[in-house]
């Protein structure tokens, strides 16, 4: 049921990407998507074993790899920096153009 839900956050993200046309919607999106990735990710690594891997009195024990911890920590801090990006480009697109809208913008660019 866990991995259903994720999955549909995954899938909200993506298609809120593909189809709506405000560009603050999309980063939404992809935002949205980003956090499901990283909870699918959590899903999968939390299934190895319930101990951390520190030296202790507990033998033959199911550890989890603190790897997948590092990865997570990463791709969080890289959505924030591309989402920041992002939020800067569009603040750019809006002083040059009186929306947002992603086809009216691409119509006055267009040659």
């Amino acid at each position: 049921m866990l991995e259903a839900c994720v999955l549909a956050t995954i899938l909200g993200g993506f298609f809120g990407i593909i189809f709506k046309k405000n560009l603050l919607m999309k980063i939404i999106a992809m935002d949205v998507m980003s956090t499901g990735v990283v909870a699918y990710y959590v899903l999968i690594a939390s299934r190895d074993g319930l101990f951390a891997p520190i030296l202790g009195n507990l033998k033959n024990g199911a550890y989890s790899d603190p790897v997948p911890q590092a990865v997570i920590l990463t791709a969080i801090v890289i959505g924030f920096s591309i989402q920041a990006l992002m939020l800067v480009g569009t603040m750019k697109l809006a002083r040059d153009h009186p929306t947002l809208d992603s086809d009216v913008i691409e119509k006055n660019n267009t040659p």
